[in-house]
């Protein structure tokens, strides 16, 4: 077992599966573990590479072999994919994250801590109440508009719309009142949980230095920057912005052949939850940009010649490199006089 340089390890919930080799590529080992078998056997290994696929329980399992000394890096599994020759099987996936591990062209996903991955836990909860929040928010504008109700879209709207069921309640029929007492009960509740979360998330933002120095980018608060700052530990494995851009599928998608170059939409590669926050923000900032005394900043003059929502996207991309600078140098944003 001393002479495994590099092991490539596929991950599952009950057995994994272990392909090892030596120094010169020669297989030397080929195991299926159970769960309780892992930490036994790589404690039996000389440090080494281990390589895995940044899915799900890859981060924890990475931190546990860290701690007994070996090289861990993780990979998208996407990147994966090319190296397995035939068919789909645990063996073969395994053999291939051995061989990907070692090409000096692959990209890794850094390792997040146990912290890092708790917020991030926040931030998906608070998205999966928020799509929760949508349903009840649009039986409840149905309902209330067959009985001749109807209030203005978004969060303004919705306050309207239960305060008319109140003053309206005496005149709609008894089922209807229960009915919509249950809607307007279950919306109470999950924006009484969606503000806990929130608060959570500004409180873990107001703890962390680079969260706080992120948020001083226009367009990203205490909801992105916290976001960022927890699935990005080390802006320092992207070599430059677009590459963090392109990390985020925020740049455009190439599609040459030919000598002919020819470039389509942005790609939405990556972190969806990311670029979604980002060009979020990124809108807001279009909107301001719009006031006269704006109209001479890049996104005034952007949004002069491109459509508003093509501009909001280039604004999300530019917002990407920016945030990449601030992390990686450790610095404020400091805007550049025109």
């Amino acid at each position: 077992m001393d002479e495994v340089t590099t092991i490539g390890l596929d991950l599952a919930k009950t057995y994994f599966q272990v392909h090892g080799v030596d120094e010169r590529g020669r297989t030397v080992v080929q195991r299926r573990l159970r769960r309780s078998e892992v930490l036994v056997f790589f404690r039996k290994l000389s440090p080494c590479l281990v390589g895995m696929e940044a899915c799900a329980t890859a981060h924890h399992w990475a931190r546990e072999l860290l701690e007994l000394g070996h090289d861990v890096r993780l990979m998208p599994p996407a990147y994966v994919k090319a190296y397995v020759k035939r068919g789909k099987t645990d063996a073969a996936d395994a053999e291939a994250i051995c061989e990907a591990v070692t090409r000096p062209s692959m990209r890794f996903v850094a390792v997040k801590t146990v912290d890092q991955q708790g917020v991030l836990m926040l931030h998906k909860t608070r998205d999966l109440l928020v799509r929760q929040r949508t349903m009840p928010v649009n039986a409840l504008r149905g309902h209330l508009a067959e009985f001749g109700l109807v209030t203005a879209k978004g969060a303004a709207g919705v306050k309207a719309a239960i305060a008319a069921f109140v003053t309206a309640r005496d005149m709609l029929p008894a089922e209807a009142r229960a009915t919509l007492g249950v809607i307007a009960a279950q919306l109470r509740g999950l924006e009484g949980e969606i503000e806990q979360l929130e608060g959570k998330i500004v409180a873990w933002h107001r703890a962390n230095e680079t969260s706080r120095r992120l948020a001083t980018i226009p367009g990203i608060g205490p909801i992105t920057a916290s976001a960022i700052a927890a699935a990005v530990p080390d802006g320092s494995m992207f070599r430059s912005g677009r590459q963090f851009a392109a990390r985020l599928g925020l740049t455009p998608r190439a599609h040459s052949s030919g000598g002919r170059v020819r470039k389509l939409g942005i790609s939405k590669q990556g972190d969806g939850y990311l670029r979604r926050l980002l060009v979020v923000g990124a809108t807001a900032v279009m909107r301001m940009a719009r006031q006269p005394t704006k109209a001479e900043s890049w996104a005034g003059r952007l949004l002069e010649r491109k459509p508003a929502k093509l501009a909001a996207v280039a604004q999300a991309n530019k917002t990407a490199r920016i945030a990449w600078a601030v992390m990686t140098r450790g610095t404020v944003y400091a805007a550049t006089a025109a």
